[in-house]
């Protein structure tokens, strides 16, 4: 192949991904919600991996690894895309979502620990730059883990309720938001903003498969409308169920917890007796057409 050739397969990746991605066939399994630890013998073992199951998987990348991490994706577009990661109080934040959308990165994510509520205007002017990028935003909603208790900080939980996603569902309605654990525990809140609007998914890692394993059919209570014909559901929409997404919510390397958070979402899945044309876009549909849709 020659130099130029490359080039221009190269510059097609990074400027216009979707091209690429719309001319391949979709993966098995999407992984929405992986974060790179900064080491790249990581990304080895999770293409590796990603290769033996035929999937995808959303990476969460720093800036600071945001050149190897691109350049290790050049070669693997099949296995990897890029979130890039941000924080809300950053004063060049935005600057940092077009240096993110111009090495290729399709989204922002996992958006944490902010100062404010999620929905704080002071933030529209990086969700607008999102949007015009045609991003997915993933969010982390509801509790959050303390690594130190003896270290002093200003996190609160109630900035990250899921209910903060509403505003920005509505101002932004081209712009995809996932929210991470589906708001543990304001499951409900979470599933009944889903409901209504259709640019906004969650996924189920974390501790609320573990806590409720013996009672998966909970989760029937949280996602209740499918054919139900109302006034109060959204007409012809898809199954219920189907405002979830697959995210393993791997960090620090451990790669094992994709395998068990499979099995979590089989089991309740299955237990929920949810069809396996809704369980399809679940485990990579939905997310497919996100990525390759038409801007």
């Amino acid at each position: 192949m020659s130099k130029r050739l490359w080039l221009s397969i190269l510059l097609t990746f990074v400027i216009c991904p979707s091209l690429l991605l719309a001319q391949a066939a979709r993966p098995k399994l999407i992984d929405a919600h992986i974060h790179h630890n900064g080491d790249p013998a990581f990304l080895q073992k999770l293409v590796a991996k990603l290769d033996a199951v035929d999937g995808l998987a959303l990476l969460i990348t720093a800036p600071q690894d945001l050149k190897s991490v691109t350049e290790f994706i050049s070669k693997h577009p099949s296995r990897l895309i890029c979130l890039g990661e941000v924080q809300l109080d950053d004063p060049v934040a935005v600057a940092l979502v077009d240096r993110f959308h111009a090495a290729g990165c399709r989204g922002l994510g996992e958006i944490t620990s902010s100062l404010k509520n999620y929905d704080d205007r002071s933030y529209w002017p990086i969700y607008e730059r999102a949007e015009q990028y045609d991003m997915i935003v993933l969010f982390h909603t509801g509790i959050v883990n303390r690594p130190d208790p003896t270290i002093p900080t200003d996190i609160s939980v109630d900035r990250m309720r899921p209910t903060t996603l509403d505003a920005i569902a509505r101002r932004f309605p081209k712009l995809t938001l996932l929210g991470a654990h589906l708001g543990n525990p304001d499951y409900a809140w979470a599933a009944e903003m889903a409901r209504w609007h259709p640019n906004l998914y969650f996924d189920l890692s974390g501790s609320s498969l573990i806590k409720k394993q013996d009672d998966p059919t909970f989760w029937k209570s949280i996602f209740w409308w499918s054919g139900v014909v109302s006034p109060h559901t959204p007409a012809g929409g898809p199954h219920a169920f189907e405002k979830i997404v697959f995210g393993s919510d791997v960090f620090n390397g451990e790669l094992e917890e994709l395998d068990r958070e499979l099995e979590r979402y089989h089991k309740m899945l299955d237990a929920c007796g949810v069809p396996k044309a809704a369980q399809d876009n679940i485990f990579g549909g939905t997310i497919w057409r996100v990525l390759t849709a038409k801007p």
